[in-house]
């Protein structure tokens, strides 16, 4: 019987069938055999291409998702077979049609390395050196790749006794047959044979020389192993040798030319841009090796610079080139080669300025794939020392000389400045045809003008000898105001200028450009109106000290026509991914309804009306993850402020909103679940207590409890959310059901407490229970969940379950709740098995207080003191457990009083400024941090200082109590210290 999994692959490539065949795979995918049988299907060639692709990103994202999962993990038997499998998938994916197959499974071998070796693969790298052979290039690519793909990983590990263990034991097995075949190889390729090799066979052995430099950074950059330290001459070279990297930054076999058009690097572009960072990676970590080679180095990647050409698939291996220069520069031993003048200008003149030119593909790309030209362009600003492109690897080499020393700041700013001059000047001589002069010379100014960026602050210091004001009013602003005549490269430059410098100017300076870039949301030029979005949302963004500096005050008069602006830009698009692809402009609409707050609410239907007609369109056809984020945070920002402002503007959103709730819910949108529930949440939230609930949520509350809302990880933060808010607004109704509240723990027992994941959940949802459920029906299930607790304490205990499970005995002796005192969680235990409370004091609650949180001492200190002072603690035997107890008092003492105060509501808001989804939708939770409302305290009688408090109740008990008095004396005459602290 053939399998169905092929049929239901080919289906999931298919729009209008994707859903119903991504379901019947996800119901299998749990089977035994499942993950197994992917990777057979992606081997087997009788299966169409698209099926074995689909198939290998199944298997990848299963191998991801399930290998380590707790909730649903690959099965034993399974795994055994996959990592039987995997070197040798490999292997037989060494054609050079399976290279995208190939490169799948490689990410999921590195997957199973990162969890299993050595431990429970202990025979990974001995299996791969087994498979190396000295003729069959073919097999030994596939090899090396996989390798590539277990030890790249290791480079951006922090570093550990573990991390050295694996890496020691992997290059123990691996360095001499690495080394062998590096020779070998290198040999070959630089003998006079390969000159008659044809095109083929050479670009096999230069793929295959690629991987091994790869692997040589791989395998030194967390540190420098022996072997590499003694071969380091054989590499580097030397007086007396050149060294491999020399001859492979000079090899350029004419076979492997190419074409110059196309943008894809060749094998020896590909190993020059990796030698180079080696050099780079020796320079900063193992600079007194690379030391006395810099020169001979430096000089090299100079003429390599001077011999390139402008083709776009020689850019990484030039901005590599400079990146190198630029680390050299900052490098003190050799910092000499970098502070002569002539060479300064040299540098300037030849590489700088060269590489800071406007490219043609960037032209045609600003027309024909404007977003992608943004996006690159913005790399600059987050990640200064990318080297992405020419450009930045330009401006980063300016910074390098700017920083050597005050004198070579000088000159080198003398000689960027006189290079600015003269493109300007080029530029003023004919506008129309040198308007590229003009566009360099911005770049040049932006480089040796700032000294330091981040992505939040855009350039946060400059360059005391140039003047940015200045010369923005005399180079900038105009092209910013222009309606005709500039070329809209220019305008986006005078808009980014903006961007990048917003932190040196003015609050009053930023309100006067402001009007000139909603202007420009107007545009008709796509790179115009996103970067004057992009811009405005980030001027709205600056912080001074810790307060926002724009303030609905700031933009109540420009919050609606910005608004509108963006709108417009957004619906002008007709397809869900159209609508969805410009992140930006609804990034900006939510940082608008942010900082405009409560001025919006004479238009906050129209608005709402706006971001729900998007919602509704996007939804059709989710594609973007991060548009989707900023969308809902919009909505959410706009039910905060609005309802705020005026509470009866609620049941207009409730109306509005619910309808694309019902939609999102029925029709299973999984990459909108989490949001909508959290949306369904902060309007419950904002009605009043007591007051009536309305209708749609009682209909909505069973779905909440059934198993299968619950089985996406990204829902349980939300739905425990919402559980918590229908328990707080409505809990008579959920009492009176008379089912839901053991549905509810029937919820906590089997998804949340038995997982390590989210067992904190499952205490949340216990205390939201414990504090809105009258005493007398909380009594019918006490019993079972303090059982039900112990049970997983007793299983599964970790070090984290632990502090939940005190905590929650905290919790609830320190709930101020008529009739729900200490003693009916002690009476509790107590009916489980007589004489289990003490065991329970003695072995787990007194022994955790040292690990607590400083944010929860108010918290665990009042439920302690409460305890304490209960009659069944002044009872024997529990009473024997005081003077353990008490002990807490000294761990709180010596820390400072907890802070009760929740995060101020700036801060809090300050924080939406996230792009956590680029890599596609995510099991993971997505916060709305505008959704989220203030916690109730539950120890808010304590106030701020916890000891005094404490302090002050045990006095009051003890001129009541005798039995108080006692232990105290007892305590004292054993403890001095707690003598002293308790005053």
């Amino acid at each position: 019987m053939s399998s169905p999994v092929p049929a239901l692959l080919a289906q999931s490539l298919v729009i209008d069938q994707r859903k119903n065949a991504e379901a019947q795979l996800s119901s299998m995918a749990v089977t035994a055999g499942f993950v197994p049988h992917l990777l057979q299907i992606v081997l087997d060639r009788s299966q169409d291409i698209p099926v074995r692709q689909a198939a290998c990103v199944y298997f990848k994202n299963q191998i991801k998702q399930r290998w380590d999962d707790e909730d649903s993990p690959i099965p034993d038997a399974d795994k055994i077979t996959v990592r039987q499998n995997l070197v040798g998938s490999m292997v037989s994916l060494s054609q050079p049609t399976d290279k995208l197959l190939r490169s799948q499974v490689g990410e999921a071998v590195a997957t199973v390395a990162k969890h299993d070796f050595p431990d429970a693969w202990p025979d990974l790298v001995s299996n791969l050196v087994g498979t190396l052979t000295p003729s069959d290039y073919t097999t030994n690519l596939s090899v090396l790749q996989t390798a590539h793909n277990i030890f790249a990983p290791w480079k951006s590990e922090i570093r550990s006794d573990n991390l050295y263990k694996t890496i020691n034991l992997a290059l123990s097995q691996f360095v001499e047959p690495y080394f062998a075949l590096f020779r070998a190889t290198g040999t070959l390729l630089t003998s006079a044979d390969a000159a008659g090799m044809n095109a083929a066979t050479l670009g096999l052995l230069g793929d295959v020389m690629d991987l091994l430099f790869s692997l040589y950074y791989d395998m030194t950059a967390q540190d420098l192993p022996p072997a590499f330290e003694d071969a380091h001459e054989e590499f580097f070279g030397s007086e007396t040798q050149e060294g491999w990297f020399v001859k492979f930054l000079q090899w350029n076999p004419p076979q492997l030319e190419g074409d110059p058009d196309d943008p894809t690097p060749t094998a020896p572009l590909r190993i020059k841009t990796t030698v180079l960072e080696i050099c780079e990676l020796y320079t900063q970590r193992y600079n007194e090796l690379s030391a006395p080679r810099l020169p001979i180095f430096v000089q090299g990647v100079w003429q390599l610079i001077g011999a390139s050409s402008p083709a776009v698939r020689e850019d990484g291996m030039v901005a590599q080139a400079i990146r190198f220069l630029s680390v050299s520069a900052k490098t003190g031993s050799h910092v000499e080669l970098f502070k002569q003048e002539a060479t300064l200008r040299a540098l300037c003149e030849h590489i700088v300025v060269p590489s800071m030119g406007l490219r043609e593909h960037e032209e045609e790309q600003f027309e024909d794939d404007p977003l992608e030209y943004i996006r690159r362009d913005l790399a600059l600003s987050i990640d200064p020392t990318s080297g992405s492109t020419r450009r930045h690897a330009a401006s980063e080499l300016v910074r390098a000389l700017l920083s050597i020393s005050t004198e070579v700041e000088s000159t080198t700013t003398t000689i960027v400045q006189s290079l600015i001059t003269s493109a300007l000047s080029s530029y003023a001589a004919n506008p129309q045809e040198n308007w590229k002069h003009k566009d360099t010379a911005l770049a040049l100014f932006t480089a040796v003008a700032s000294l330091g960026s981040t992505s939040a602050m855009g350039v946060t210091s400059t360059n005391a000898n140039v003047d940015v004001v200045a010369f923005f009013g005399q180079n900038v602003y105009g092209d910013l105001t222009a309606q005709q005549g500039v070329h809209a490269i220019l305008q986006v430059d005078a808009i980014r200028f903006i961007y990048q410098f917003r932190y040196q100017l003015t609050k009053e300076q930023l309100l006067t450009v402001l009007p000139n870039l909603m202007q420009h949301l107007a545009s008709e030029n796509y790179v115009s109106y996103t970067y004057a979005a992009i811009t405005i949302e980030r001027i709205l963004f600056i912080k001074r000290g810790s307060a926002m500096l724009f303030s609905q005050a700031d933009i109540h008069e420009t919050a609606a026509p910005m608004l509108r602006a963006l709108f417009a830009k957004i619906h002008k698009e007709k397809t869900p991914q159209k609508i969805a692809e410009n992140e930006y402009l609804m990034k900006c609409i939510m940082r608008v309804v942010l900082t405009a707050r409560q001025t919006l609410i004479p238009i906050f239907q129209d608005v709402l009306t706006n971001l729900v007609g998007i919602l509704n369109e996007i939804s059709k056809n989710p594609s973007n993850p991060t548009f989707d984020q900023y969308c809902f945070e919009s909505i959410a920002a706009l039910l905060r402020f609005t309802v705020t402002g005026n509470a009866t503007t609620l049941s207009a959103f409730e109306n509005i909103l619910f309808e694309s709730v019902r939609t999102v819910l029925q029709q299973d949108i999984d990459q909108y679940v989490p949001y909508v529930l959290q949306i369904v949440a902060q309007m419950l939230e904002m009605h009043a207590t007591g007051e009536s609930i309305p209708p749609i949520y009682a209909s909505l509350f069973p779905l909440l409890i059934t198993p299968v809302v619950w089985q996406q990880k990204g829902s349980i933060p939300p739905l425990v959310r919402l559980i918590k808010a229908y328990l707080s607004k409505d809990s008579a109704t959920i009492v009176a059901s008379g089912t839901q509240i053991p549905q509810i723990l029937g919820v906590v027992q089997q998804r949340l407490i038995p997982s390590k994941l989210n067992d904190n959940y499952g205490f949340d949802v216990l205390e939201a229970l414990a504090t809105y459920i009258p005493q007398e029906e909380l009594g019918k299930h006490w019993k079972a969940v303090l059982l039900m607790l112990m049970n997983r304490l007793q299983t599964t205990k970790t070090e984290k379950y632990q502090g939940l499970f005190v905590r929650f005995l905290c919790f609830m002796m320190a709930l101020e709740k008529p009739a729900l005192l200490p003693s009916f969680t002690v009476r509790a235990v107590e009916e489980i098995q007589p004489g289990l409370w003490v065991n329970v004091v003695t072995g787990i609650i007194v022994p955790q207080m040292p690990h607590f949180r400083q944010r929860d001492r108010r918290l665990v200190g009042a439920g302690v003191t409460r305890l304490l002072l209960s009659e069944e603690m002044l009872v024997a035997p529990q009473i024997n457990t005081w003077s353990v107890q008490i002990s807490f008092f000294a761990g709180v003492s010596i820390s400072e009083p907890a802070n009760a105060n929740v995060a101020a509501d700036a801060d809090v808001l300050s924080a939406i400024d996230h792009e956590e989804q680029t890599a596609g939708y995510q099991a993971a939770y997505a916060r709305l941090a505008a959704s989220e409302t203030t916690t109730a305290d539950p120890v808010a009688y304590v106030g701020t200082d916890v000891v005094a408090w404490m302090k002050a109740q045990l006095s009051e008990a003890a001129t009541r109590d005798s039995r108080v008095q006692q232990q105290l004396s007892v305590v004292g005459r054993q403890t001095p210290l707690l003598t002293k602290i308790l005053g």
